[in-house]
């Protein structure tokens, strides 16, 4: 990381009266990032909001010491099933890594579904199902969920909202704003992996070495990371939509440290990286 403290950037504030939501308002870039500061923030400003990490830390009532985390998410995939996964599996697992994100071990999940009118009971029970056998695999149980359905035209099949809820043990802190000069960024695995997984199957690509997904719930991984490192532990991060570049970018706005990348030392699979070539 570097030595110096860039200022944060300015950016030319959204239209509220005439502008529009656009798909890259929640693609989880820049656009979104200005949609976040601009509208969300302002209007349910708050302490804990204004961490700005993944999940939201708060004093664990009537304990010595420990915090509570809490975290929610949307799931809006397309195509619903992928190689490696499907759109139960993956928000159980995205839900519960944003918890372990802070260090904490995660407990509890809701879930909420909007489904639109006609989708396949058969595909709805897969997702059920497999949404049910990433919790238990991960010791995580949805705890309480809701069901709506929508119009036919109104939704892309099915989408999927939750909420997690964990533990984090005291004396840990783990946020974004916590990176300084001479720290080093690792990365736990490849880069891109999901996202091809996921767009390959939306284009109907093949290739000669299949793509899958990695999505997998990674609290074992963070527990152990937690009992060999704790206090020298500054952050973690799970990246999703923006992939490697928002969560970096993300870390030095939170921090105001700015991060050198050897893009050469990024690990991407062979086939990923052609996969992300002929995809432009």
């Amino acid at each position: 990381m570097n030595q110096h403290t860039p200022p944060r950037p300015r950016h030319r504030r959204l239209d509220l009266k005439n502008g529009r939501i656009e798909l890259t308002h929640g693609a989880g870039g820049r656009a979104m990032a200005q949609l976040i500061a601009d509208i969300f923030a302002p209007a349910l400003a708050n302490p804990f909001l204004a961490q700005g990490n993944d999940q939201a830390a708060m004093p664990l009532p009537g304990a010595a010491g420990g915090k509570l985390v809490m975290t929610t998410d949307g799931y809006v995939v397309s195509p619903l099933f992928f190689p490696g996964g499907d759109i139960g599996s993956l928000a159980v697992h995205g839900t519960i890594n944003d918890i372990a994100m802070s260090g904490g071990s995660p407990l509890w999940l809701s879930a909420s579904f909007i489904v639109e009118e006609g989708f396949r009971l058969a595909d709805l029970d897969r997702i059920a199902r497999s949404m049910g056998e990433a919790s238990r695999a991960a010791g995580v149980p949805v705890v309480t969920g809701d069901t709506k359905v929508v119009e036919r035209g109104k939704a892309d099949g099915v989408f999927i909202s939750t909420a997690g809820v964990g533990v984090v043990p005291a004396g840990l802190d783990l946020s974004g704003d916590r990176a300084r000069p001479r720290d080093v960024v690792l990365l736990s695995g490849s880069i891109g992996d999901h996202g091809i997984a996921i767009m390959s199957s939306r284009e109907n690509l093949e290739f000669e070495t299949a793509i899958v997904s990695d999505s997998a719930a990674l609290h074992g991984l963070v527990a152990a990371m937690v009992a060999a490192a704790g206090p020298h532990l500054k952050l973690m991060r799970d990246p999703t939509r923006g992939g490697l570049a928002a969560t970096l970018n993300e870390v030095a706005h939170q921090s105001g440290v700015g991060i050198v990348i050897a893009e050469d030392a990024i690990p991407v699979k062979p086939q990923v990286a052609a996969a992300c070539e002929l995809l432009g």
